[in-house]
């Protein structure tokens, strides 16, 4: 039986950005919640109405004591775990060799796009690095799909060990479908915040896996895969899902819930994101508007362009 979710209300929301008097003038109109949209109530497939969310304030968010990039820790590591030109390795070693390509997408979205958004969203430094193909990762056959899937515990364990000197976290990308634990039918990406390790999945980001079309094919994977590369890097930076304005840091039920989650942070996330980096906000946005009018965001574009235009 869904779960009876009650949206926040107003002066919940207020209290959950927390106190601004502190902020700069120019940060404080951007945290405008005015221009934001408070979470409705969700249909009976959504996130909310199944999975029990109290919410993260940005006081409960400074208590937890998350990690913080720092001098020494802040580049963003990518660490493909697929050739992404889509035409699997010669050393798949990782998997059975009846699965060997059975689950791989065609294609993925473009690592120089990948990275640029990265270090636009995070404004942080971002390298990829070579391609890995893991050994050892337990792995299954799906029964709805018959694709193979690999467990993304194994995979964390992996990186770990991977995680340079100098970086905040790895990120594992792959285009093969994921599994959480053997309850689970699938998951889309997972993140740890203690060890700064997250692996994604773009294989359900394909329309292909449905064996469906999509003429704008080559887009919806590239805000897939930003966008999940953006949820899942919060939770590593200690961001818990948002329940209190539609944002990027929603939880989501399924793919029609994530299409609709917006490409931007709401307040409360932001002003959380704000005090882990430290960025110029003004910078940040512009960066990020440049990058969606170059992929060809342009709703996105246009929304930030508005936030830029209430400083004036």
């Amino acid at each position: 039986m869904p779960l009876q979710f009650s949206p926040p209300k107003e002066q919940s929301r207020l209290d959950a950005i927390g106190p601004v008097d502190q902020l700069s003038g120019v940060f404080r109109r951007l945290l405008d919640p005015k221009s934001f949209s408070p979470m409705g109530a969700p249909g009976p497939i959504d996130w909310l109405a199944n999975q029990q969310e109290s919410g993260q304030t940005y006081r409960e968010f400074i208590r937890s004591h998350p990690n913080f990039p720092d001098d020494k820790r802040k580049v963003i590591y990518l660490q493909p775990l697929d050739d992404f030109s889509g035409h699997p390795s010669k050393s798949e070693s990782h998997v059975s060799d009846a699965s060997k390509g059975a689950a791989t997408s065609k294609d993925g979205p473009p690592l120089p796009r990948l990275k640029e958004f990265t270090e636009a969203f995070f404004a942080l430094p971002v390298r990829v690095l070579p391609v890995v193909h893991l050994k050892g990762i337990q792995n299954r056959v799906n029964p709805s799909t018959g694709k193979i899937q690999l467990l993304t515990g194994d995979i964390l364990g992996a990186l770990v060990k991977m995680l340079p000197a100098d970086a905040y976290c790895i990120l594992g990308i792959t285009l093969r479908d994921l599994y959480p634990g053997p309850q689970w039918n699938y998951v889309f990406g997972q993140g740890t915040l203690k060890e700064r390790v997250g692996v994604y999945s773009f294989a359900r980001y394909d329309p292909d896996f449905y064996g469906q079309t999509a003429p704008n094919r080559a887009s919806l994977i590239l805000r897939r895969s930003c966008k999940v590369l953006a949820h899942e890097t919060g939770h590593i930076m200690g961001v818990q899902h948002c329940i209190y304005y539609r944002c990027m840091m929603n939880g989501s039920n399924h793919l029609d819930e994530f299409d609709n989650c917006p490409m931007h942070l709401c307040p409360v996330d932001l002003r959380k994101l704000y005090v882990s980096v430290g960025f110029d906000p003004v910078a940040r946005y512009a960066h990020l508007r440049d990058f969606y009018k170059e992929v060809g965001f342009t709703e996105d574009a246009n929304w930030i362009q508005q936030q830029l235009n209430h400083l004036t």
